[in-house]
């Protein structure tokens, strides 16, 4: 799914049970010269890649991102067996093409959802490596699960700068880790249970950096249909200056079949996630961001 491509009607799950109904679409903005977007929305695989390095050469590393990921059998079966390990690899060999294409010259983020079961019952598992980002509107409470990587963040995080300040800081496009160069590229994950009425949203920052958590969760909230969602906040970061790139997945669950309180677990490596035992009765305690 290269970046110039977007559907205009959702696609339904392929599995009895959970039923996944989702919509995607980008845009090159009002400031770009090309779009170094690139997405994949195929059940179970949905992540949105961001290129960075300059002319051509992110939109190659962002390209590189998803074919890497469309390779996973998962997408051929339907399956949703997939592990963090399972697509950490993936990601590892969408980092060696990268570099060897652009001799580490280009980059790309990503972040996004693989949907998974465990003993039949089904999770989101997040992943995220750089500034674009996954969030989730459940059960009313709408928040951003991933975490960036990213200069500002790290300010925030050591309470240097405030949230607000970091939409506005002059390095807020600085990222600390990427597939493609640079020594830091393992992806965190998280485990989420899917709730009844789930709706996840995956963007770059062309989306986020143009309109506030309180506008997305508005557009969200009221727009029901996942395409019609996407077009909508498309159009919303457009009016408010299109400065970047804009891709946007939106993904709706239903027909969950799912036990209430189950736990969710903290970010982790990959590593750290297949070392830990991620059935329902032991995940990890902390709620996730």
């Amino acid at each position: 799914m290269n970046s110039q491509q977007a559907a205009r009607t959702p696609r339904a799950g392929r599995e009895p049970g959970l039923s996944l109904s989702y919509g995607y679409g980008t845009d090159r903005g009002l400031r770009r010269e090309l779009n170094e977007d690139s997405f994949i929305a195929s059940d179970p695989v949905f992540a949105v890649a961001d290129g960075m390095g300059g002319h051509e050469a992110g939109e190659v590393a962002s390209g590189m991102c998803v074919r890497a990921l469309a390779g996973m059998p998962q997408l051929a079966t339907g399956e949703r067996t997939a592990t963090a390990s399972v697509v950490q690899h993936f990601l590892a060999s969408a980092d060696d093409s990268i570099r060897a294409a652009t001799g580490s010259r280009a980059g790309t983020t990503l972040s996004g959802v693989v949907v998974v079961e465990q003993m039949g019952v089904p999770y989101w598992l997040v992943m995220n490596i750089g500034d674009s980002r996954t969030y989730r509107l459940s059960q009313g409470q709408f928040a951003q699960v991933s975490v960036d990587h990213s200069e500002v963040q790290e300010l925030v995080d050591t309470g240097e700068i405030t949230a607000e300040q970091a939409t506005v800081h002059p390095r807020r496009h600085v990222v600390t880790r990427a597939l493609g160069t640079g020594d830091d590229t393992e992806a965190d994950y998280w485990l989420l249970p899917i709730e009844e009425g789930d709706r996840v949203m995956v963007c770059s920052d062309g989306l986020n950096g143009e309109l506030s958590d309180d506008r997305m969760l508005g557009i969200l909230s009221a727009v029901e249909d996942p395409q019609e969602a996407v077009d909508a906040l498309i159009q919303a970061a457009l009016r408010s200056g299109g400065r970047d790139n804009i891709t946007v997945i939106v993904i709706d669950a239903r027909n969950v079949l799912n036990d209430a309180g189950m736990a969710t677990t903290a970010p982790r490596t990959a590593s750290a996630a297949e070392d830990e035992d991620t059935l329902p009765r032991a995940a990890a305690s902390e709620d996730c961001p």
